[in-house]
């Protein structure tokens, strides 16, 4: 998340367990103890696990004490990165000496962030900050509004598949739920939507982006899991598009059966059909860009690092042309600069997963997990299972993409042995994260868009709580784990696309 996203939070109170100063000041019995609580707390932990991780202790218990170390580094706020980084540091010279803890950070960072396959990233980063910059973004909405407003529910139909197209030019669940926010609630609301309907809709669009490529969360665990970064964007395609269509089917169904909902049918849109070709005229070029890099990277006519570079390069032309009489130097400056800040981020996080990887290999808790799932006689389907569960209850605590890089590297190893393709995990654990940020009590995505919807401009008056919103999300939260059931039945659905795309 980004600092922006952040302080959004911070200033409307979105984060639950840690008030704010103006709430200890009215409370300061209760909320200052609570307060001085989640410091006490983790600040012992720290202290008593890095103590315990000298102590005359096995390997595996070492690994434990790293792990709550970790947690507790989370629960302080520290930079996830960081969180992980540090104890496995200390994890790895506690058990292996301290000239192995350096040979080891000697290589590791430079290693891991330089690698080839991770080229993409910055390169998809870019294309993201420049998209979202070049104003294309709410033309994309209008365009789907007219084209499928006259559905029933086809407001929020077309926020769903708005979502899906911006998706696809920014890969970031945050910036297009904000948009989404911004330009699909006022006008649902005016049509007469329940906010509910109005605030689920936006919820289920942002889930999609982290699915259809560019995805940045698909490199990143293709940079973790070592398998290759185009195959692994392609398997999200297909799973995107499907989850797509699945809320569209549910915002229908909703409005069929309960027409009150959607304003009693008041809201459809009409459109002539020389609007619905102007509209495209304005968007074209997003979806060209898009028909390139995956069609450049299923026919293997790019590799994904020029893919990545591609993509990069239309997008700075789109946003020089968008905005050549409004400012488009001040748009590709500010997109530079917030691209080199999202690496900087992204380049920690990878070094800390790395760092905490090669730790917990060290300390044997990745070979003992194996030694318990074969005991268990688990098969592929109920691990699976197990996990979807174990991802729900972490989704509730921990940001997804922390969740990310901290179960896989665990995982990876117990998959293997249980015939799991990693490619299909990949896309597995991408859903899973997209749910962790609308799961309660955590939920990032909800808290931002309950944040936003605060905003006069945007309820039109309407008071939309915290529970209404989370009222949203019980509807949303079954779609995509139907859409996860689907995949474990048929996994080769999910594949087909990714053995199929070509190599370069």
């Amino acid at each position: 998340m980004s600092s922006a996203e952040t302080d959004l939070l911070e200033r409307d109170g979105a984060f639950p367990i840690q008030p704010s100063a103006r709430g200890a000041k009215s409370h300061p019995d209760g909320t200052s103890r609570s307060r001085l609580l989640w410091r006490v707390i983790p600040g012992a932990l720290i202290l008593g696990t890095g103590i315990g991780m000298w102590l005359d202790v096995t390997p595996q218990t070492v690994g434990v004490l790293g792990l709550v170390m970790m947690l507790a580094l989370m629960m302080i706020k520290l930079p996830v990165g960081v969180a992980m980084a540090v104890p496995g540091i200390l994890g790895v010279w506690a058990i292996l000496g301290w000239r192995s803890t350096e040979g080891v950070l000697s290589r590791m960072a430079f290693d891991n962030v330089a690698s080839w396959s991770l080229t993409v990233l910055p390169m998809f980063v870019m294309m993201g900050m420049l998209l979202a910059r070049s104003g294309i973004t709410e033309n994309l909405y209008t365009a789907a509004r007219q084209w499928v407003g006259w559905l029933p529910g086809g407001l929020a139909v077309g926020t769903n598949i708005a979502g899906a197209g911006l998706a696809s030019i920014s890969g970031s669940t945050f910036g297009t739920a904000y948009a989404l926010t911004r330009a699909g609630v006022p006008e649902m609301l005016k049509a007469g939507y329940d906010r509910r309907l109005a605030v689920g809709s936006v919820l289920a669009a942002g889930t999609l982006a982290h699915l259809i490529p560019p995805s940045l969360f698909m490199v990143i665990y293709a940079g973790i899991a070592e398998v290759p970064v185009g195959p692994q964007l392609m398997a999200g395609l297909v799973p995107g598009i499907v989850l797509m269509g699945m809320c569209c089917v549910v915002v229908i169904a909703i409005a069929v059966v309960r027409p009150s909902a959607v304003g009693s049918g008041q809201a459809k849109i009409t459109a002539t059909w020389a609007e619905r070709l102007q509209s495209l005229v304005k968007i074209w070029p997003a979806p060209a860009l898009m028909l390139v890099v995956v069609g450049g990277l299923f026919t293997g006519f790019f590799t994904a690092t020029e893919v990545g570079a591609v993509g990069a390069l239309g997008a700075l032309l789109i946003t020089l042309w968008v905005r050549r009489k409004d400012n488009a130097g001040k748009a590709v400056r500010e997109a530079l600069i917030s691209t080199v800040s999202t690496m900087g981020a992204l380049a920690l996080l990878l070094v800390g997963a790395h760092v905490l990887s090669r730790f917990l290999s060290v300390s044997g808790l990745i070979t003992d997990l194996v030694d318990v799932v074969a005991a268990l006689g688990l098969g592929r389907v109920e691990f699976l299972l197990l996990l979807i569960v174990v991802y729900l209850v972490l989704g509730m605590f921990m940001d997804s993409l922390a969740m990310m890089l901290v179960t896989v590297p665990i995982l990876l190893p117990v998959l293997e042995t249980l015939g799991v393709d990693p490619i299909w995990f990949g896309v597995f654990i991408v859903i899973m994260c997209e749910l962790a940020v609308i799961t309660p009590p955590v939920g990032i995505l909800a808290f931002v868009v309950h944040a936003i919807v605060q905003d006069k401009e945007v309820n039109l008056g309407t008071r939309i709580t915290l529970g209404d919103v989370f009222k949203s999300v019980a509807v949303i939260v079954p779609v995509p784990l139907i859409l996860i059931g689907l995949m474990i039945a048929f996994p080769d659905a999910v594949l087909w696309l990714a053995s199929n795309t070509a190599a370069p």
